[in-house]
């Protein structure tokens, strides 16, 4: 990563004697995927002019397993899981913050029966924590009066019921945000969750992404928040399938607030 982005590794902080106050968990998406790349560099941006001491794991980092368990293979995502629990005990993490919600429902909720117990929070929540206690501050800039509608992950909001984080993030932009009928508890998935991510859809009348697109559309909005690289992904294609991607933009709570920072 150029642009003065600091990140250290878990492995350089060990070896400076140090413990963050967070490991920012990455995920596969956040790592590999150029979109979701943009995501990680925001949120890294946030977490740099916050002053907040954190790290990665780098090449140590493998993925959580969410993908392996949703599609049915329980023995590899077990053999997932250990790896990483291993590797997270040994830096003695106590608290990880991630972006992704499929990384951070399985570590809070799948990687304690395993042996796995650690503090998990998701960027939305943490961006929060960092507002409350004033180590960062949100002027809305760029996107004041501006129509945004946030999109709920599955596994953020109706798998761990977390709705008012991002909400409030997007509020504090000045922003005016407008609800879709299907929202909260009653959000519609993009269509990438249980593995569907990693193939094509079935035959039927109407991809999913599509649909959620088209609630999201229904409001007006400008911008279409997400909290999951996946949601973003499935709602930019949504946006492309009705020529909709000129004037409809999909971007992060993270990469809301660090383009309101300019950061």
């Amino acid at each position: 990563m150029s642009e003065n982005l600091v990140v250290p590794t878990m492995a350089e902080m060990l070896a400076q004697g140090k413990q963050p106050e967070v490991l920012f968990w990455v995920g596969c998406s956040g790592s590999f995927d150029d979109r979701a790349k943009k995501i990680t560099k925001a949120f890294v941006r946030i977490l740099n002019k916050a002053n907040v001491e954190f790290a990665v794991l780098g090449t140590e980092e493998g993925c959580t397993g969410d993908p392996a368990k949703r599609a049915g293979n329980e023995f590899l995502f077990q053999m997932q899981a250990f790896m990483n629990i291993e590797v997270l005990k040994a830096y003695e993490t106590k608290k990880i913050v991630t972006a992704c919600p499929h990384c951070f429902n399985t570590l809070k909720n799948e990687y304690p029966e395993l042996g796995g117990n650690f503090e998990v929070v998701h960027h939305t929540q943490f961006l929060k924590e960092l507002l409350d206690a004033g180590r960062l501050t949100i002027e809305g800039g760029q996107f004041k009066g501006k129509k945004i509608t946030f999109h709920d992950p599955c596994y953020l909001g109706r798998a761990n019921k977390i709705y008012e984080a991002p909400r409030e993030l997007i509020q504090k932009l000045d922003a005016e945000l407008v609800e879709m009928k299907r929202s909260k508890a009653n959000g519609l998935c993009c269509g990438a969750g249980g593995a569907q991510m990693f193939k094509e859809p079935e035959n039927g009348d109407k991809d999913i992404n599509v649909e959620r697109t088209e609630d999201a559309l229904e409001t007006n909005a400008e911008i279409i928040a997400a909290g999951c690289p996946f949601c973003n992904t499935m709602l930019t294609d949504g946006t492309k399938a009705k020529h909709r991607e000129h004037d409809v933009k999909v971007l992060d709570v993270a990469e809301l607030i660090a383009n309101a920072q300019d950061l």
